[in-house]
């Protein structure tokens, strides 16, 4: 049974946290090497490409880092609708980057074609923005999006965040032209926190070349020079990798197919109970498969409620940011299954049937 039903860390399947029992071993060994080189082709598989998957000891967040530093020349697009939107640019801002604002209100999705009418106004190195955002449980359209970059600005580079739905959702980041899709361990790859990913497409590494002042930690072309060597420029984090290695066996098992179907089908359910009881604030055709944001209309304490199901060895998460006083956001991601949703939403009811009236 699933405990943590919030946007992350989720829960880690017994046999994953023990492979990171596995002896140490070092990192310019060659059993490091080949532990990095029977990762590389299943982690580009899940995520759907054909280029380099970089792997770093860090969040996504340095990712977001490293994709802004690597490629923004002169300026950048940041398309903002939530927190993690709003994170690109904090990430911009403090690295010196000149980052324009795109902005939704949270809760709605990015328009393709604001996006392109941007492009068309000013010249931008690179559009960031988030395909799934946590704080609102909005799923923008990122495959229209790329679409109407590339139609207005074919040379502009497309940077993705997809912490909590990559491994989870269908992505497809060659087909779709992204150039890099960035993501972490502790969501829908159900892992213990600690790694990142980032899939980066050729073009995205040609830019590098013209960047001065990459930093050294998130340098793509010295991560791009030890990737050749399976390795990394610094010391990775070698338990988890064995943890990796066993978590994409696990991935491929089950079928990225009946993986993403099983992600929907737990955000239907979600869904179908948060609109029988209150209200949900992404709108149809835009809600997230990894995380839903329920909008309460009953002056419900979430405080209690999150209580009540901590008692019963269950999470669920509070509204984020500005969103806090008006929802709560259940997760529904990684090994969850559709019958411990189903548990978490009858324990939800049952507090529901508690309270009362008003």
């Amino acid at each position: 049974m699933a405990h943590l039903f919030i946007p992350g860390p989720t829960d880690v399947a017994p046999e994953i946290l023990a492979a990171q029992t596995h002896r140490m071993i070092g990192h310019r060994s060659p059993a490091c090497t080949d532990l990095f080189a029977r990762i590389q082709p299943r982690l580009r598989r899940v995520l759907q490409t054909n280029h380099r998957v970089f792997i770093t000891a860090s969040s996504g967040s340095g990712l977001q880092e490293a994709a802004l530093r690597n490629t923004v020349r002169r300026r950048a697009l940041v398309c903002i609708g939530g927190a993690f939107g709003e994170r690109w640019f904090d990430v911009a801002q403090a690295n010196g980057l000149p980052a324009d604002r795109l902005d939704v209100d949270w809760g709605r999705p990015h328009d393709p074609q604001q996006v392109a009418d941007a492009l068309r106004r000013h010249a931008y190195d690179a559009v960031a923005l988030v395909h799934n955002e946590t704080s609102t449980g909005v799923e923008n359209p990122v495959a229209a999006i790329a679409e109407a970059v590339r139609q207005a600005s074919p040379e502009t580079l497309i940077l993705v965040d997809a912490v909590s739905s990559a491994g989870g959702v269908d992505i497809q980041t060659d087909n779709w032209g992204l150039d890099v899709l960035l993501t972490s361990s502790q969501k829908c790859f159900a892992l213990p926190p600690g790694l990142a990913f980032a899939a980066v497409s050729d073009r995205a590494l040609q830019q590098a070349t013209r960047v001065p002042h990459r930093g050294w930690y998130f340098d793509f072309l010295l991560l791009e020079r030890y990737q050749q060597q399976n390795n990394t420029p610094a010391t990775p984090a070698i338990s988890l990798l064995f943890a990796l290695d066993a978590q994409l066996d696990r991935i491929l098992i089950e079928g990225l197919p009946a993986r993403f179907a099983r992600h929907a089908r737990m955000a239907h359910l979600t869904e179908a109970w948060a609109l029988e009881r209150m209200a949900l604030l992404a709108p149809e055709g835009f809600r997230s498969k990894t995380v839903t944001a329920v909008v309460h209309d009953r002056r419900l304490d979430v405080a209690a409620l999150i209580a009540h199901l901590a008692s019963r060895d269950m999470a669920i998460a509070s509204g984020y940011g500005s969103l806090r006083e008006m929802t709560f956001r259940i997760g529904h991601m990684g090994e969850i299954q559709p019958a411990d949703v189903e548990l978490l939403l009858g324990a939800i009811d049952g507090y529901l049937a508690g309270q009362p009236a008003r």
